[in-house]
């Protein structure tokens, strides 16, 4: 069964870190400077688990009065069963008790799905974030 929830500790960062460096540094070919940022010392951090295993985290970041929802990723071995739809889940969850009223996105174009099937729009053209294709989506919290 997969637990999701806010990371507890400095090892379950470092496996989410990891995790993310495994999909968008080493998949994806993003450059590693460009995947840890300035928002994720203050973000809050959710890791999907299996285990004792971090097979999927993602980040929320608090802004006045919208939340914003990124670095989303689930691991190879654990596609397909639903991990990000729950963290996505979480998060708005987690938005919602802050009083946040809308969520907003940066989706790679591949997982528009995802986020359509949850309820976000689309907003604006498609554009090119470390050379992958990325849309700006949003959705309404209250």
């Amino acid at each position: 069964m997969i637990e999701v929830r806010e990371v507890q500790d400095a090892e379950e960062r470092r496996a989410a870190f990891a995790l993310r460096a495994a999909v968008f540094v080493d998949e994806q070919g993003v450059p590693p400077e460009l995947e840890i940022d300035e928002h994720d010392d203050d973000a809050l951090h959710l890791v999907a688990l299996d285990g004792a295993r971090v097979v999927g985290t993602c980040r929320l970041v608090d802004g006045a009065g919208t939340a914003k929802f990124g670095r989303l990723v689930v691991a190879g071995d654990a596609r397909g069963r639903g991990i990000g739809s729950a963290l996505l889940g979480e998060a708005e969850r987690r938005a919602r008790a802050l009083g946040r009223g809308r969520m907003t996105l940066t989706a790679q174009t591949a997982a528009m799905g995802l986020y359509e099937r949850a309820g976000y729009t689309p907003r604006g053209e498609v554009f090119l974030d470390a050379g992958i294709k990325h849309v700006t989506m949003e959705k309404a919290l209250a």
